[in-house]
């Protein structure tokens, strides 16, 4: 008796949808195609689960935030699940903070709601978080500290390893899991002091 296919029809749609929001950027300073980044995501989102839903928004997770891309036009594509779980993602869907306000308040802010929210939606956001995670540690062993001239911290270094403490307890509902486990174990290789 064969096995019946697995239906990727969600996935596959968004994955498209992604690639064509995403066509002609760059990861941040890295020379390579910004859809590596989702794609990595989705990889990761699926040690966790085969829910094609919360798979669709990992690979969506940024087409609202950096693309021209609306959480209606999600919502009409993909539906109302995937649309919420892309907009729990999404730093510029949160309620009463913009760009006035300080990086650490919206990064406070950002780290708060996704303490509280759902599992799927941290699970969502672990494809994400820890996808850039490997990347700040991979760019860390090649250039050392001039990796930290990418970001909008103000404080550097230390701002990004408060930020990303905060996510890890954030994330602890997803404790224990190979994900979790390797997003702790990069954050101590990164910025553990006796590696300086």
């Amino acid at each position: 008796m064969a096995n019946k296919p697995l239906d990727t029809h969600i996935l596959d749609k968004a994955i498209c949808f992604a690639v064509k929001a995403h066509s002609g950027t760059e990861r941040r300073g890295k020379g390579y195609p910004y859809i590596i980044h989702p794609m990595e995501a989705v990889a990761i989102v699926s040690s966790y689960t085969t829910d094609q839903e919360m798979l669709a928004a990992a690979a969506l997770h940024d087409v609202v935030e950096d693309c021209e891309c609306t959480l209606e036009e999600l919502r009409r594509e993909f539906g109302e699940r995937v649309a919420s779980l892309v907009a729990s993602e999404s730093d510029n869907t949160l309620v009463g903070v913009d760009k006035d306000n300080s990086w650490r308040t919206r990064k406070l802010l950002a780290a708060q709601r996704l303490a509280a929210a759902t599992y799927d939606e941290k699970v969502v956001a672990m494809g994400d978080k820890l996808s850039n995670l490997r990347t700040i540690a991979m760019d860390y062993k090649i250039i050392g500290d001039e990796v930290w001239k990418r970001f909008h911290a103000p404080g550097g270094k230390t701002d990004i390893e408060w930020r990303y403490r905060l996510l890890a307890d954030a994330l602890s509902d997803l404790k224990p899991s190979l994900a979790y486990d390797e997003f702790v174990g990069l954050l101590d290789q990164i910025f553990d002091a006796k590696n300086e």
